[in-house]
């Protein structure tokens, strides 16, 4: 029976411009990233969703492997909700690499209405052909939702659908160690310059829970992290996510880690991340250059 929802928690899916994405990895870790879910959606069948691109060939390889992923909705700046609702949707993903031409239309249709139409003309036809073959929907049929009345998680949640787990138990230690492997002070630095920053990590179902956490002390084992949400105990691989955006996601700023969490503290191991200007025609320029290299590279590795 498909899982459905209420018109407050339809209108933070209609309306926020951003959801942060939580996908697991092989080693049963989570990887958390920002998504622009454009109010992708179907209250009857249960059913949410965002966009993304073929380019991004690592992660969704990695939801075809395990498709169990989850969405956070966690922040109302740029959007039209007025809820103050923080909204953790799971479920199990299906990455649309073929659209019909009606599913491309509605994509194209709720990407203008959210992110600004697209230049037309003899160039930008060209220069960003690849850039819409290659951008597509990803359905999630939800599993749960976990809906807390705060956008700090603060107060007890309500639960739609498949009830809470328990506390998910310790994972087995990375083989290289826990310690930090990146300078922890300048991720703390750079992570203190973004608007909004969360975990990720795996629940006892296996679906990936994501949560809003606040950065506190930075020392040689790390970072410590508090939260209103209750974190889970012993030690984990988890994901780690630093942003900011701006209106129609002209102009954004991401920190994205993968790191061990262990005593409410986060000790980094990799880093990754990207600072785009709010100046939409370079990031148009951009995006199709990106695009045109991403579909040369697939054409050149078969079945990538």
């Amino acid at each position: 029976m498909a899982v459905t929802w209420d018109d407050e928690l339809d209108a933070i899916f209609a309306g926020d411009l951003t959801a942060v994405l939580g996908y697991r990895t092989p080693a049963g870790g989570a990887v958390a990233l920002a998504v622009a879910p454009i109010g992708l959606r179907d209250r009857a069948a249960g059913r949410i969703g965002f966009t993304t691109s073929l380019g991004f060939s690592k992660k969704l390889d990695r939801i075809a492997r395990d498709p169990r992923v989850a969405m956070a909705f966690h922040a109302r700046e740029h959007g039209s909700a007025s809820s103050r609702a923080y909204v953790l949707v799971q479920g199990d993903a299906t990455v649309v690499e073929r659209p019909s031409p009606e599913r491309r239309a509605e994509v194209a249709v709720h990407a203008a209405r959210y992110l600004g139409p697209t230049p037309r003309g003899r160039f930008w036809d060209w220069w960003l052909r690849e850039y819409g073959q290659v951008r597509v929907p990803v359905d999630v049929a939800v599993e749960r939702i976990v809906a807390w009345p705060d956008l700090g998680c603060a107060g007890p949640p309500r639960v739609l659908g498949a009830p809470l787990p328990g506390d998910p138990p310790p994972q087995r230690p990375p083989r290289n160690g826990t310690a930090p492997r990146i300078a922890v002070a300048d991720v703390a630095d750079r992570l203190r310059r973004t608007d909004h920053t969360l975990l990720a990590y795996c629940g006892a179902d296996g679906y990936p829970v994501v949560v809003p956490v606040e950065l506190g002390s930075a020392g040689a084992g790390g970072i410590e992290l508090r939260s209103a949400a209750a974190l889970p105990p012993g030690g984990r691989r988890a994901g780690l996510l630093g942003h900011s955006y701006r209106p129609r996601l002209v102009g954004l700023d991401t920190r994205q880690h993968t790191g061990w969490f262990e005593g409410g503290r986060y000790a980094p191991h990799t880093e990754a991340g990207y600072r785009a200007p709010p100046n939409k025609t370079f990031l148009l320029l951009l995006n199709g250059l990106l695009a045109k290299r991403g579909v040369r590279q697939a054409r050149r590795t078969p079945n990538c």
